[in-house]
Parts: C-alpha cells; sequence; structure tokens
C-alpha cells in the first residue's frame, strides 16, 4: 500500500512538471506576473497525459485547437440560378468585350473624322470606305455569337462609343435600314436602342468590365 501511494506521489510529482512546462510555454505570451496569480489544478493518480493549458475564468484548465472542418451544403435553387445566370453574363462579357474594344476605337475614330468632312458624297466614300474594313474585321468572329451574347455585345458597343447601335446604323447606313434592323432585333426579344445604364440594371456588367480591363492594362 505504501509502494503505490509512493509511486502515485511521483507520478503527481512528475506531472506537475510537465504542467509547469506547458505552462512556461505559455507564458511566452502572458506575463509570469499574471501566472503566478492563478494555482496549479489539482492532479490525481491517473493524470498521466500532458495536455496543452489555458487560462479561463481565473483557472488554469486543458485546451486544444480542433482541425478545421469544411462544411459544404447544396445551393438553394434560387442562388443556383442567380449564380449560372451571373456565370452566363460574366462569360458573355468576356467574349464580347475584346470585340466592342476594338469595334468603339474604329467607330470613334470614324465619328471624328467624319465631324471634318462637310461634303454628303465625300462622307458617304469614306464611311464606305471604313465599312470595308469593319466587314474583314468582324463579320466573321461575330456570327459565331449566340443572341444573348449580341445582346451583350450591343450593350458594350453602347458604353464605348456612347451611342446606342440604333444611331449607329442610322448615321452610317440611313433611317431606313435601321429600323429593318431594329424590326429583327425585335423579334428577337432585342432593340437596338438599349440604352447603357452604368448605375442601373447594366451595374454588373460594369463590375465585370472593369474586371476585364484590369487585364488589358497590365499588357
Amino acid at each position: 500500500m505504501n509502494r503505490c501511494r509512493e509511486i502515485a506521489g511521483k507520478s503527481v510529482v512528475v506531472l506537475a512538471l510537465l504542467l509547469t512546462t506547458h505552462l512556461a510555454s505559455f507564458a511566452q505570451q502572458i506575463p509570469d506576473s499574471i501566472l503566478k496569480n492563478y494555482p496549479l489544478p489539482e492532479l490525481g493518480p491517473n493524470d498521466t497525459i500532458p495536455v496543452p493549458v489555458t487560462i479561463f475564468e481565473n483557472q488554469i484548465i486543458p485546451a486544444q485547437s480542433l482541425e478545421w472542418i469544411w462544411v459544404q451544403a447544396p445551393y438553394p435553387p434560387h442562388l443556383l440560378k442567380k449564380r449560372e445566370a451571373y456565370n452566363r453574363l460574366r462569360n458573355a462579357v468576356y467574349v464580347c468585350y475584346p470585340y466592342a474594344r476594338r469595334a468603339g476605337i474604329i467607330l470613334n475614330d470614324i465619328n471624328f473624322r467624319l465631324s471634318t468632312i462637310k461634303s454628303k458624297s465625300d462622307r458617304k466614300k469614306y464611311i464606305k470606305t471604313r465599312e470595308k474594313e469593319l466587314k474583314k474585321e468582324f463579320s466573321d468572329p461575330l456570327t459565331n455569337l449566340s443572341i444573348y451574347q449580341g445582346k451583350v455585345l450591343m450593350k458594350l458597343i453602347n458604353r464605348q462609343t456612347g451611342n446606342n447601335c440604333y444611331e449607329i446604323i442610322k448615321e452610317y447606313k440611313g433611317g431606313v435600314t435601321a429600323r429593318v434592323y431594329q424590326t429583327v432585333a425585335f423579334f428577337y426579344n432585342s432593340s437596338l436602342k438599349q440604352p447603357y445604364e452604368v448605375e442601373g440594371k447594366d451595374s454588373e456588367i460594369e463590375k465585370i468590365v472593369l474586371e476585364v480591363e484590369k487585364m488589358y492594362s497590365k499588357r
């Protein structure tokens, strides 16, 4: 019996030393002047496993950090639809923005030069020469766009030039041609006269465009 008590007493001493070691490492963050105010916990003969400790409510207690656990849950249907709609819009902007950017540069240059030409006949000649340039550069890639991407492209051209597609066609091809194209767009549930509202319904497009433009600024 005395032998058991001796072994238990030695175990308590060993555990006290281990606990003191943990407190010493913990004391790197908490000054000794604070730690000395807390009594060591009472250890029993079966307390043989050293554990990390912390101070909680004026007591030294065992503490341990748990491993990270990732919790996943299925998207609610309404949020899933929103995400799909956003991904579709983002993809369309990424596809169409290079064309809108290039078209904006060309159209703005055409408008600048037309402002210096007074003769109607000379204006028509100049427009025809630049029209060939536009067809050569954009005919093939634009035919591969979907109807949805075409709608986004019209928005982006409006953003780059400050004019909707109806005004651009009317200026270069005449009012009759513009109305014909507007009628065709109507059957596809679209409009050449649609505005670009940065702070309105097109704010999401604007955010994506700014994201794309950062890529161009790094080139």
